[in-house]
């Protein structure tokens, strides 16, 4: 869970105070450019791309409908609809409004597929899923503003665009299985669930995990599975798993993880201290992984077994 948004190495000490969601809208406009632009070229193929510019500038409206080098183009309205009448069912909820419906609509266009996550059904997934109704009542006139919010225990639903991005570097083939680790509020889990044949999700925290458990029932996500527990060591009996997702971050990639992913599939977590990377691991065929950077995050550390690792 992304305790704040995509953010910029500092270059000189001492560490000035991270800016605060609600009072600082320039800085955090600011750590965005900065992010999206760490994303260029990355995993295209995951429906991640980068065709130059700023989100909101002159030269990225210039350029929209066009890709610039190494990029694909990103998709049309009609590729969304497309996307969204290929899942099992309608995200159509009682406390789903018009209202909320048509704030997703731009929080897709305004913060995801303007900084380069292109992948139809995952942006279809994000149209779909009704995130006010994963925020506790009193965050809920903030669920489609672009940075995370408070959901209890000490834990974050993630930003919009960071979930999008997860999910899309994830590149989850048609009737995958997934692993996530760090259930929070359920909400990633729902957004995975929109592209994956079966999610399974683990939450170390038995009231967070039970209160996502009823939300996703509730909602009728009826292909996530959560289970309390350490997610150290995965969900050895449901392995191997197509991708896995982590949304807290351990010091070193769990070795029970790597071993539970599929040669082919990719692991998406962010890792270390203070200083933290968003990385992608891909599973090689001799069981081996590749590991690419793609940018810098904040998440919450990875509590259990994973602290007393190195």
């Amino acid at each position: 869970m992304a305790i704040d948004r995509p953010r910029p190495r500092p270059q000189h000490p001492p560490r000035a105070p991270r800016p605060s969601p609600r009072t600082a809208p320039a800085a955090r406009v600011v750590l965005a450019v900065l992010a999206t632009v760490a994303v260029a070229g990355a995993l295209g193929s995951a429906g991640v791309v980068w065709s130059g510019g700023v989100p909101g500038s002159a030269e990225s409206a210039g350029s929209a409908g066009s890709a610039g080098p190494g990029a694909i183009a990103a998709p049309s309205v009609g590729g969304i609809a497309e996307a969204m009448a290929a899942t099992a069912k309608q995200d159509r909820h009682a406390g789903d409004s018009p209202r909320e419906r048509r704030l997703r609509q731009r929080m897709v266009e305004q913060q995801i597929r303007s900084r380069g996550v292109t992948s139809p059904r995952v942006l279809a997934a994000m149209e779909q899923v009704p995130r006010h109704l994963f925020v506790p009542d009193g965050e809920r006139g903030q669920a489609y503003e672009d940075h995370p919010l408070p959901i209890g225990g000490g834990q974050t639903i993630s930003q919009p665009y960071i979930v999008a991005l997860m999910t899309a570097l994830l590149g989850l083939p048609p009737q995958s299985r997934v692993l996530e680790i760090g259930t929070g509020s359920g909400y990633q889990a729902a957004v995975l669930s929109r592209v994956a044949y079966q999610v399974y999700s683990v939450e170390i925290l038995p009231e967070l995990g039970a209160r996502a458990r009823e939300t996703l029932v509730r909602l009728g996500y009826e292909n996530v599975q959560v289970r309390i527990g350490d997610g150290y060591r995965g969900w050895p009996e449901a392995a191997p798993f197509d991708g896995i997702l982590l949304t807290a971050a351990p010091h070193a990639v769990p070795p029970p993880l790597i071993a539970q992913l599929k040669p082919g599939g990719r692991m998406v977590l962010p890792i270390g201290g203070f200083d933290q990377d968003l990385i992608v691991l891909t599973k090689q065929p001799d069981g081996s992984v590749r590991e690419e950077k793609v940018i810098p995050v904040r998440f919450v550390p990875m509590t259990g077994e994973a602290e007393g690792r190195p």
